[in-house]
Order: structure tokens, then C-alpha cells, then sequence
């Protein structure tokens, strides 16, 4: 069963002037905590941080040990042990030790150790292939960009939950107040008919118009079905971004009201206000980071490919000794080995490069592309918002005016110089104008929605 939101208002409504109103800075509050979508985004900056340990596991140091050993008819044909230690090092030289142990009649003469058994110590180094990059220093070098790469993808998945959040907030706000319109001037006309009827039963009026009172009621009350199921719909879609710890869903009640001074305070709330008035830098912009560390990616891809031009050579160096004489140091008693290998056309390896400096060249221009277009976003939006704000002042006033003109012709009605439908024409473009206010400030509360969005800034 769902949670009803209105529990859950109580404990915080004692700092409210209203305390089923449901502010917007508050529902954010719950959407940045609680919502499952900005859990998994989390969730994605984890994975990367463990593949990032993954990486990291290729130098970790490593025991091996190899054992076999053969009896048949009371006869040790052989017993043969191989056991080291190896230490993997940044630049693919590896670091290794060694004790060998081999006894029996039948053991092949390469593997023959003195009877103490033979230790060893040595260096592997490549000179060619591995030596500046490798398989292990790529991955480890791609873990920590993708960790840079998550952290950017996180904000932008938080953000798009944030203004889906912001959009169905404002979506309920314009239906609360159409809703609220509606039902005052449904009353108004009951109120208008009751008096109509009081006048015809006086006399004063003709019995035609209670029929035109009668529509305007009607019509008002057919508006007013309209807006409730609108507001219905809107509250539905509202729900579907609050939560509560351990992913328990809330339904919001019939009781809660959007925030009356959302004009006053989405600015403050989006943090938009500040950009109107200053520069819109976008230099760490979570989406040009992300593009950034793709950048990075591939072109650790391009060193390391570039590095498989070179030919393979691998040198190996290692001392031997007995356990016993390991301290007097003789450099003659050694295992050396070279190990070499080159393609002769390197058509594969040649290619591979080729692609991987065309998608760096091609991800370089993506870049450059997403600043310009982000920065014209930006400066489109802030023009956006500030005419929307002008425009609000405008309708402001006209309301004003649309309202002085109703109530003047409600008064002359009165004094039997109008009539009810120079009073419905007058409440028509009243309620128009003021539909138009709720319409105007819902576009200026998205426009602030899709500054925050295109700033990409959830924190």
C-alpha cells in the first residue's frame, strides 16, 4: 500500500505558513534523496569504482606454486616443485623470485636442482612492446577515467530526474490554480443566478435572463470537472517522483497544495538567479567532462595501440643460487633469456590505429561542437526567461484592468444601466486573461526548469 504523503508533511509543517503546502524546494528535497533513478546513478559511480580496484589487481603482487610428484613400485621417478613470487611494476618490468626443488631417478636433466634446492632472483623487462604502455597500465589508466566519466554521467541522470521532477511540480501547480479559478467563479455565477431569480420574482428583471445565468453556471461548472480531473492526472504524475527510504512510494493527498509563491522563490530554488545576472561558464559542465574523459579514453587507446607498432622484445635476467650460498655473490651463475617477435606488415596493427585516431578526432569535434551549442542554450535561455518575466508584468496588469472593468459593470448592473451579458462578457475576458497568467507563469517556471536542466549543476 502506498504511503500517504500527508503523514509524512506533518512532522516538517510547523515551519510552513500552510502546513499541507508542499513546497517546491521541499519536494526537490525528497526527489534528490530518495528517488530510485538518483539511487542508480549512484549505483553506476560505484560500478566504476570497482572496476577501478579490478585494475588496480593487475600489479598486485602474486605466489605460485607448482608441485608434481610420481611413485610407481616403490620407485620415486621424480618430485618436482616450482614455486615464486612475482611483483608486476608500472612500467611492464616485472620483479621475480624464485625457489626450484626437484628430486628422482627419471627427472629430465633441465629441471636437475642441487640437492638443497635452487633460488632465484631476477628482472623481466621489455624494450620494445610494454615498456612505456601496456594491457595493465591501459586498464588501470581507462578505470580511473571512467571513474571521471561516471561521476560527470551521475549528474546528468540526476538532472534529468530533477527537471522531469520540476516539470510535474509545475504541471500540478497549473492545475491547482485553474482549478481554483474555476471553482470562484462557479460560485460567482451561482451567487449571480440566486440574485437573478430574487430580481425576476421582484419584477426587475426579465425571466430570460435566469436562462443565460443558468448557462454561465453550467459552463463554469463543466470548466471546473474539467480542471479537477486535469488536477487529478497531475497529481498521479507527481506521486511518481516521491519516495521515502527503502524505496517506499508516496501518494500525494487530496489535502496538499502546491507552493502559492513559487514566483517569488524558483529562482533561489534552481539557482538560476545568479546566472541571469553573470556570465555562464561552462568549462566544468558535467556534459563536456563526460566528453572530455571519452577523450581521455580513446586516446589511451591510441598510445597503447601506437605501442603495438613496436616489435616485442622482452629480456630476462635472473640469479641463481644455492639457499646456503645466497650470500657470496656469484654473477656467473644466472639464467638469461630474450624473447622477440614482429609482425612483418603490421596491417592489422596499422588499421586498428587508424580507427582510433579517427573516433579521437571525431570526439575532439563532438567537444567543440557541445561548448558552442551549449553556450547559445544558455544565453537563448537567460532571454527566454527574462522576457517571460516582462511579459508576466504585462499580464499582471491586465488582469488588473480586465477586473476593474468587471467589477464597474457589475456595479452599473446594479443600477440597472448594464446588462448580464455585457457582465459575462466582462467575466470572460477576465477569466481568459487570468488563464493566460497561470499558462504564462507555468512557461516561465519551465523556462527556470530548463536553465537548471542545461546547466546540468544537481548539487
Amino acid at each position: 500500500m502506498r504511503t500517504i504523503l500527508l503523514l509524512l508533511i506533518t512532522f516538517t509543517s510547523f515551519a510552513q505558513q500552510n502546513p499541507n503546502e508542499l513546497t517546491y524546494d521541499e519536494f526537490l528535497g525528497y526527489v534528490k534523496k530518495f528517488h530510485p533513478a538518483v539511487k542508480q546513478s549512484n549505483l553506476t559511480l560505484s560500478e566504476a569504482q570497482a572496476n577501478l580496484m579490478m585494475a588496480r589487481g593487475g600489479f598486485d603482487p602474486k605466489i605460485e606454486v607448482d608441485f608434481n610428484e610420481k611413485q610407481f613400485k616403490n620407485t620415486e621417478y621424480y618430485s618436482i616443485l616450482n614455486s615464486s613470487f612475482k611483483i608486476p611494476t608500472w612500467y611492464g618490468i616485472e620483479i621475480k623470485a624464485g625457489f626450484d626443488n626437484s628430486e628422482g631417478i627419471y627427472v629430465n636433466p633441465e629441471n636437475t636442482t642441487p640437492n638443497s634446492g635452487l633460488t632465484s632472483l631476477g628482472i623481466t623487462v621489455p624494450v620494445g612492446q610494454g615498456l612505456f604502455i601496456n594491457q595493465r597500465m591501459a586498464d588501470l589508466r581507462r578505470a580511473k577515467i571512467q571513474v571521471q566519466l561516471s561521476q560527470a554521467e551521475r549528474k546528468l541522470e540526476a538532472i534529468e530526474v530533477l527537471y522531469e521532477a520540476s516539470v510535474a511540480y509545475f504541471n500540478w501547480k497549473r492545475s491547482f490554480d485553474e482549478r481554483m479559478l474555476y471553482e470562484t467563479y462557479h460560485e460567482n455565477a451561482k451567487v449571480r443566478y440566486r440574485g437573478v431569480v430574487q430580481l425576476i420574482e421582484q419584477g426587475d428583471q426579465s425571466a430570460i435572463d435566469s436562462i443565460e445565468a443558468g448557462i454561465t453556471v453550467k459552463t463554469r461548472l463543466l470548466n471546473l470537472e474539467d480542471a479537477k480531473l486535469k488536477l487529478l492526472k497531475s497529481r498521479l504524475e507527481l506521486s511518481n517522483f516521491l519516495w521515502l527510504d527503502n524505496n517506499v512510494p508516496l501518494e500525494l493527498s487530496e489535502e496538499m497544495i502546491p507552493e502559492a509563491n513559487l514566483d517569488a522563490t524558483v529562482e533561489a530554488t534552481l539557482r538560476t538567479n545568479d546566472l541571469l545576472q553573470t556570465e555562464s561558464p561552462v568549462a566544468n559542465h558535467p556534459k563536456l567532462n563526460a566528453l572530455q574523459s571519452k577523450i581521455e579514453l580513446l586516446d589511451v587507446e591510441r598510445r597503447f595501440k601506437a605501442n603495438l607498432l613496436l616489435p616485442k622484445i622482452d629480456l630476462g635476467y635472473h640469479y641463481l643460487s644455492e639457499p646456503r650460498y645466497f650470500d657470496n655473490y656469484q654473477f656467473e651463475d644466472y639464467k638469461f633469456g630474450v624473447n622477440f617477435s614482429f609482425p612483418i606488415f603490421l596491417r592489422k596493427e596499422r588499421g586498428s590505429l587508424q580507427l582510433t585516431k579517427l573516433k579521437l578526432q571525431d570526439a575532439r569535434l563532438d567537444l567543440e561542437l557541445e561548448k558552442l551549442q551549449l553556450n547559445n542554450k544558455i544565453e537563448a535561455q537567460k532571454a527566454e526567461i527574462s522576457n517571460l518575466a516582462v511579459q508576466k508584468n504585462i499580464l499582471d496588469g491586465l488582469v488588473q484592468d480586465y477586473s476593474t472593468m468587471l467589477s464597474a459593470e457589475e456595479r452599473m448592473f446594479l443600477l440597472g444601466e448594464s446588462s448580464l451579458f455585457l457582465i459575462n462578457s466582462r467575466e470572460n475576458n477576465l477569466v481568459t486573461s487570468q488563464l493566460s497568467k497561470i499558462n504564462l507563469e507555468n512557461r516561465y517556471f519551465l523556462s527556470n526548469a530548463t536553465l537548471f536542466r542545461i546547466m546540468a549543476n544537481p548539487d
